[in-house]
């Protein structure tokens, strides 16, 4: 439905790909061994970065289709709230349930920014590495429905 647009959003769901395969032997590893401080240095960038780019697909659905960005203090959250509903002649672009799931990685990635890697734990980290895969693969098929030019 948005060709140029689809373009950009499948080349960074491309490149998101690409840092869950870099990062797959670490992501197995932890489903049956309790990462060391190094290893959870490694996952919060991980997350961190994964957050970074599902916002950057977000900020292009935003600027080329909806031809706007949320401003003010939580322009972050306002900016996945959007893409969960429709907004001026587009449908949501996710869905509800994925949008309370991407929260948490949101809320993670604020957490990154304002800690000490050091300070992090594996306990409250660790849903959301194991999930991560998973909650990619779901983008990647709301997306392309969205893309398309249905609701998810």
């Amino acid at each position: 439905m948005w060709p140029e647009t689809g373009e950009k959003v499948n080349l960074e769901l491309a490149l998101l790909q690409r840092l869950a395969e870099t990062h797959r032997p670490l992501l197995v590893k932890v489903r049956s061994v309790e990462p060391d401080s190094i290893e959870l240095s490694a996952l919060s960038a991980f997350l961190h970065a994964l957050y970074t780019g599902i916002e950057n697909i977000f900020k292009r659905i935003a600027l080329e289709i909806d031809a706007s960005l949320p401003a003010g203090e939580r322009w972050h959250a306002d900016l996945l709230l959007r893409m969960a509903k429709p907004f001026a002649e587009r449908p949501a672009a996710i869905s509800g349930d994925l949008c309370a799931q991407l929260g948490k990685y949101m809320q993670f990635r604020h957490v990154f920014r304002h800690a000490y890697t050091f300070e992090l734990q594996w306990t409250k980290m660790a849903d959301l590495v194991l999930r991560s895969e998973d909650v990619l693969e779901r983008l990647k098929t709301e997306l392309k429905v969205f893309l398309e030019g249905e609701e998810p």
